[in-house]
Parts: C-alpha cells; structure tokens; sequence
C-alpha cells in the first residue's frame, strides 16, 4: 500500500511539473491554456494504457468485475489518479468548472482510491476511464480551436461528430454495459457499485447537456441554411426570373 501511496504521489508531482513547464513555455497565454495542455496529454495518454488494459492486457471487464488488481492496473489508476488530484486542486483555486464536472472529479477519486485500497476491481473501474478519457483529447481539441480561431472549419466540424460519436457509442452504451457487469456481479464492494451508478448518472448529466448543444448547432445551421437559400433564390416579376 505504501508503494501506492507514493506512485500516486509522484503522479501528482509529474502533473504539477509538467504544469509549471507549460506555464513557462506558454507565458503569454493564460493559465488554462496550460492546464489544458496537461488534461490533453493525460487523455492521450490513460486512453491508451487503459485501452490496451481492457481490451487486450486483460482481464475482460464485462466477465471479471470484481477480480484482484493486476500491476499493470494499479500503475494506469496511479497515473490516473495523480492527474484526478491535480485537476480537481486546480479547478476549485480556478473556480473554471461547475458542479457536474467537481462531482465527476470526485466520483472518481473516491473510486479509485477504493480500488486500490481494497485491491480488487480494478478491471471494471479501469475499463470505465477508457470510455470516459477516450473523448477528452478531442474536447481539448475542441478548445483549442476556439481559442485559435479555427473552431468554424471543417477540423472544426469533424472533431465535434466524432466527439459526440464517442461518447454516445462508448460513454454511454459501452458504459452501461460495464456498469450491468458491476452491479449484477456479487464480488465488487457495494459501495463501489453506488459509486459507479453515481459516475454513470453524471455521464447522463453531460449527455444532456451534449444533447442541447447538438440542438442548438444543428437550429443555427439551419437558420444558415434557409437564410442563405432565400438570399439566393431568384425573384419574379410579372411571372419572369428578375436578372441578376
């Protein structure tokens, strides 16, 4: 236990240095940007490691929830977690974020640190940051863009589809599939499966709000649309086409 302690200590002292590097780097820029920097190379990262973990490192998270931590396991969720520290840390001193996204950040604390101490379920709780971390590049990515200018192209466009792609594929259908196996399984800890039905229901909170989002993009480009159609639809006179 003690080895996981300062794993996950390191982890958060890599996060802050990398932190502070950035800040250096980028002192033009504001303080977000750098954070945002972190959060999009932590997603890059944990994507794949837990990805290669659940689908292929094993053990298969829909047939195993419950099973005894692997070492590979316990170093993705100490990596993981030390960024989690950070994170939560920088945005209530920032006070950036609401609190869906606090109650996500501390969802997954709590869970992780109950993880590691039981030193089971390991497996399910490692298959769920790969469906929630798998689309945080692209939100980054999305940021980013903004911020540069470019958010209204078609790289634009491209990373909006396949970030609500994502999460609706494998947030949300990947994730009830992964929280079936916890909860109907009897060998994950029932707080853990409190826990993991709390994570879901945020991820149902961000759906929504994703879903007024695609809403309001879709009304906007249709209002484009039609505008752009009446501005160029040829007029009539006396039953001619007026020349344009």
């Amino acid at each position: 236990m003690v080895s996981i302690v300062l794993e996950v200590t390191c982890s958060l002292v890599a996060w802050l240095f990398l932190y502070a590097c950035f800040c250096y780097w980028n002192r033009r820029r504001s303080y977000e940007w750098s954070c945002r920097l972190v959060t999009l190379l932590h997603g890059v990262i944990v994507t794949c490691l837990s990805g290669y973990v659940a689908l292929s490192d094993g053990p298969w998270p829909l047939t195993h929830a419950g099973s005894p931590n692997t070492s590979l396991q316990i170093h993705v969720l100490s990596l993981t977690l030390g960024y989690f520290i950070f994170d939560l840390g920088w945005c209530l001193y920032f006070q950036t974020e609401g609190d869906l996204m606090l109650l996500h950040h501390t969802l997954s604390i709590c869970g992780m640190i109950m993880v590691l101490g039981l030193g089971k379920s390991a497996t399910e709780v490692n298959a769920v940051v790969f469906v929630s971390e798998i689309t945080n590049p692209l939100l980054q990515t999305r940021w980013f863009l903004r911020e540069m200018g470019r958010y209204h192209t078609l790289l634009g466009e491209v990373v909006d589809f396949f970030f609500v792609f994502l999460f609706l594929v494998l947030r949300i259908v990947g994730g009830a599939l992964i929280m079936y196996a916890m909860v109907t399984s009897p060998d994950p800890s029932w707080l853990l499966k409190a826990g993991g039905l709390a994570m879901y229901i945020v991820s149902l909170g961000f759906m929504v709000e994703i879903y007024h989002f695609v809403r309001r993009k879709m009304l906007k480009k249709y209002h484009s649309w039609t505008s752009l159609r009446s501005v160029n639809a040829p007029l009539k006179t006396n039953g001619h086409l007026t020349a344009h």
